[in-house]
Formats: structure tokens, C-alpha cells, sequence
């Protein structure tokens, strides 16, 4: 069950690990309207969720989704150990380092790492 949470004064729309895959920008988009329906800022979504295209960033599904989270300023929090999908590319390696550069799209392993991203 997904929840709404605030975490260092930041709405945050916590995802269940059970639920829809996020396989297309349609899915994307009902992610969106669920999190802003609750008055969330932020999404935080389970690696289990995901579609492993995702991670294939030649499928372009990586890059219409966070797109989509742009469009609609919505921030994407992927939680959880993608290291199989970086081990077997560094253009994901690279596409994760930038995302966790900015204030945007990040990739982190566990809520404890999200609650310290917000922090700062």
C-alpha cells in the first residue's frame, strides 16, 4: 500500500513494492496524478516496480519517464539495488551519477538514504 509521508517537511508519495509495474509513460503518468492527488512532491518508487527496459537506457523508457516527472515537477526517487543494471553498463552508471547530482531524479538504496537526501 502506498503512503503519504512527510519527511524533513517534504511530502513524499512512498510506493509499495506490490503493485503495477511502471512499464510506459501511461503508467508514469498514473504515478504522477496518484502522488499529486495526495499533495506529494516526491515519488518514491521500489526498483521491483519498474520494468527492467528502464534500466536499458537504449528502450528510452528511463528518459520519457523522468521526463514526464519534469513536465509535471514532480521528483522521482528509484529505492533500491540496481547494481545488476549498472554492473552491465556504464552509460546507466553515468545517467545515475548526474541524476543524483541534481534535485530531480534520484537513485538511492534505501528509504534511510532518501530521509538523508531530504535532509540536506
Amino acid at each position: 500500500m502506498s503512503t503519504l509521508q512527510t519527511i524533513h517537511d517534504v511530502p513524499v508519495f512512498l510506493c509499495a513494492a506490490e503493485g503495477a509495474r511502471i512499464a510506459s509513460e501511461a503508467d508514469a503518468l498514473d504515478l504522477i496524478g496518484d502522488a499529486g492527488y495526495q499533495g506529494a512532491t516526491w515519488a518514491a518508487v521500489p526498483v521491483e516496480r519498474f520494468d527492467d527496459r528502464f534500466f536499458e537506457l537504449r528502450s528510452r523508457l528511463a528518459g520519457d519517464i523522468v521526463q514526464k516527472f519534469v513536465n509535471y515537477r514532480m521528483g522521482l526517487v528509484v529505492v533500491g539495488d540496481i547494481s545488476r543494471f549498472t554492473e552491465a553498463s556504464s552509460a546507466l552508471r553515468d545517467f545515475v551519477r548526474e541524476c543524483n547530482r541534481g534535485r530531480q531524479t534520484w537513485f538511492v538504496a534505501d528509504e534511510a538514504e532518501l530521509r538523508e537526501r531530504l535532509a540536506a
